[in-house]
């Protein structure tokens, strides 16, 4: 049985009887609380129409203010700066009378309240947070220590947040698509501008450049029916034609992982916006359920999520790096173009370019990640996407995920196949660069306790 709860607007679906304390100690209670207080951050982003690039900045952000508390209490995991490249080092507070993981839970609501457009929608969720305390019975003094704890580590990374470069993306002048064969230009139905065309000059938090990971060389376009390029284009158009189970297949992967913040759908002269969760919300929830599945505590649990949350951060800026300097044609405008004038993808083509394919960039690094600190097997069931109504799908490890994620892109009509496997390639290495990195620090895979 199910039930849904209405929270400052935003709509959580939790197992009933979630926050019971009958048989459940706090840091159980605080521990099963993450997901939903994560999910929420998504929610406003939803809500927001946030694009994917910039919502991975955001979890980024978030989960590292609580990550710093939890390290500052916990000795055997490491701190922040040990990792992030140019985290100011020092404690949070040197208060001593507070629960360090109801600090960590507030300072999730309280940096998405600041940080996101539409954050006062959390004051809602921050509300329910309280409610829940009260009924765990922990002391009023605490709380209220634990809070202001909360609050400074959301002082402390908003502060950090604001030298990466993000202030300076509207200063860039606008960007003007190029009118060639060869290159990007907006898309049907709704035409939008390109989405984050400097979003390079970001500051990553784990890798040392935009342009560390470069992809292998793309095809190179032509016309020619004989040449790579044209191959790639039909078969995009033939699986589109194809009818059948495989088809259907094909159907159900693009549509699971499609993760489009705002599909737009055309009736007559009216057009209808959908909002939906990002690639990196979905990443974010994976590694929420991974945890549950593994029975991690709250502290290994905000650990797991902080370095996928930075991951995906970083594999996001090393992707548009890529894409704007490839500045590749969608399938869909050559297509058109080319082979055929009627022709639409399954998916709604995204609106910025193709190479290399944000989804196999992102996911696979992400899985790498979740594959060291997780293991290389773990079955799961990933129901993130059951508010659209999207059935779950059940996985026997992050890299299979990973792999469907990003065929998918293939299957919905909106990716060349190499666009494809290059991002895989691209994703990979800053996976295990990032994987390298932690482990060199002194982060060790996750179990539980």
């Amino acid at each position: 049985m199910r039930r849904t709860i209405h929270a400052g607007g935003l709509f959580l679906l939790l197992a009933t009887g979630h926050f019971g304390f009958a048989q459940k100690s706090r840091d159980q209670v605080l521990t099963e609380y993450l997901r939903p207080a994560v999910f929420s951050l998504t929610m406003v982003m939803v809500h927001d129409v946030v694009n994917p690039p910039a919502a991975s900045r955001y979890y980024a952000y978030v989960m590292l203010g609580a990550y710093d508390l939890v390290s500052q209490h916990n000795r055997s995991l490491i701190r922040p700066n040990a990792f992030i490249r140019n985290y100011p080092f020092g404690a949070v507070t040197r208060d001593s009378g507070y629960d360090y993981r109801i600090a960590a839970a507030w300072s999730i609501l309280e940096s998405g309240k600041v940080m996101l457009p539409s954050g006062y929608l959390l004051e809602g969720e921050e509300k329910k947070f309280l409610q829940l305390l009260k009924k765990g019975k922990w002391p009023q003094a605490v709380i209220d220590r634990s809070l202001a704890a909360g609050r400074m580590a959301t002082e402390k990374v908003v502060a950090w947040s604001k030298g990466d470069g993000y202030n300076l993306l509207s200063t860039k002048i606008r960007y003007t698509p190029l009118k060639k064969d060869s290159t990007w230009y907006p898309t049907p139905p709704a035409y939008f501008e390109a989405v984050e065309p400097n979003w390079r000059i970001i500051r990553p938090m784990l890798v040392d450049s935009s342009d560390q990971f470069m992809p292998p060389p793309l095809a190179h376009f032509s016309t020619d029916t004989s040449s790579e390029f044209y191959r790639l284009a039909k078969e995009v158009y033939a699986i589109s034609k194809d009818t059948g189970k495989q088809a259907e297949y094909e159907k159900t992967i693009a549509g699971f992982w499609d993760c489009n913040p705002f599909a737009i759908q055309t009736s007559g002269h009216m057009m209808i916006g959908n909002k939906k969760i990002s690639p990196g919300g979905h990443w974010m929830d994976i590694a929420a359920i991974a945890a549950a599945v593994k029975g991690l505590d709250f502290d290994r649990t905000i650990t797991a999520q902080t370095i996928v949350a930075a991951t995906l951060m970083d594999a996001f800026i090393c992707c548009w790096d890529e894409k704007y300097r490839s500045n590749r044609v969608r399938p869909e405008t050559f297509i058109d173009r080319h082979i055929d004038d009627r022709w639409q993808p399954y998916l709604q083509t995204p609106p910025f370019p193709e190479y290399t394919s944000g989804h196999s960039v992102i996911s696979t690094a992400a899985a790498e990640v979740l594959s060291y600190l997780f293991g290389p097997q773990l079955n799961y069931t990933d129901n993130t996407e059951e508010l659209w109504d999207i059935k779950p799908r059940s996985f026997h490890s992050f890299r299979q995920a990973a792999e469907e994620a990003a065929i998918s892109r293939l299957y919905g009509g909106i990716h060349y196949r190499d666009g494809v496997v290059s991002g895989q390639v691209q994703g990979k290495a800053i996976g295990e660069y990032i994987v390298d990195r932690v482990e060199r620090a002194g982060v060790k895979p996750l179990s539980p306790q």
